[in-house]
């Protein structure tokens, strides 16, 4: 596992770059593979699998959403083919405990692989403020709209979920082990939105949505499909309901730290300008 190539399915996302890029840091053989990437991987093209997996010691999955699991089958068996070692899934917390039938058989596939596997579980990405539609547009736009009312969350930082990763892939003890992920304490979207206000020196505002209304906002303003939006609506309701406050010590246990703090990810993205003003 020292020498060989590690394979980053998804190496142009929120994870799976950082992923790849903290496994180049320590030295390790990356190849970053997504339907963009000079390494092509699409979950739907599988002529592009075996040319990405040829040679590998391990495996970073960032699955495809849409799949019921006949993609992923399908892939961990090409991978134990090609003479992979190590899987490491990335799932979603709230995607098992709210009875997501995909998300729990793909990790079902990846835990019956035959392979070494890790399963992580992260909640919602701080950096979903920076990087996704759903929260960033309105960061950008001054006005974060979500029905999240006050319910808590604890953000994880994707820096962190990268780490975990990483140890999996490289590191011994972390074999059939899933780890929830979170951050080390639940805050409200509101006042997260505060912080980010405050450190940017702009004013962004937390505007509570209406659950029956939040789906139609996000796709009349074409962010998402009608699908999707419900699923992300689905989601915030979780969170409003109180049912997604609890932590998770799956990077003390992964990692032997605290994870990083909300206000760890503000200070990091101000510094690099993401929040400029418009």
């Amino acid at each position: 596992m020292t020498t060989t190539p590690i394979l980053v399915v998804g190496g142009t996302g929120k994870v799976g770059r950082r992923v790849a890029s903290q496994l180049a840091g320590l030295g390790r053989s990356v190849r970053a593979a997504s339907r963009s990437s000079d390494i092509r991987f699409d979950w739907n093209d599988q002529t592009t699998w075996d040319s990405a997996l040829a040679g590998t010691s391990g495996v970073f999955i960032m699955p495809n959403d849409a799949d019921d699991g006949g993609q992923l089958r399908a892939f961990t068996e090409r991978a134990r083919d090609a003479g992979v070692q190590r899987l490491v899934l990335l799932s979603a917390r709230e995607y098992v405990e709210m009875g997501f039938t995909a998300a729990i058989t793909r990790e079902d596939i990846v835990r019956e692989s035959g392979l070494d596997w890790t399963v992580l579980r992260p909640v919602w990405f701080a950096q979903n403020f920076s990087e996704e539609p759903f929260l960033s547009v309105g960061v950008d736009d001054g006005t974060v709209s979500i029905s999240t009312g006050a319910g808590r969350h604890p953000f994880i930082d994707a820096e962190d979920i990268a780490a975990v990763a990483v140890a999996a892939l490289t590191k011994d003890g972390h074999v059939g082990q899933i780890y929830e992920l979170t951050g080390p304490r639940a805050i409200t979207v509101g006042e997260a939105v505060e912080a980010i206000s405050t450190a940017s020196g702009r004013s962004i505002r937390f505007a509570p949505t209406p659950p029956d209304e939040y789906a139609e906002y996000l796709v009349s303003r074409g962010l998402y499909d009608k699908e999707t939006a419900l699923v992300v609506a689905s989601l915030a309701e979780y969170i409003r309901d109180g049912h997604d406050e609890h932590l998770s010590d799956g990077v003390q246990r992964a990692l032997g730290r605290q994870p990083r703090e909300f206000a760890d990810y503000v200070a990091t993205t101000v510094a690099s300008g993401t929040w400029t003003t418009p």
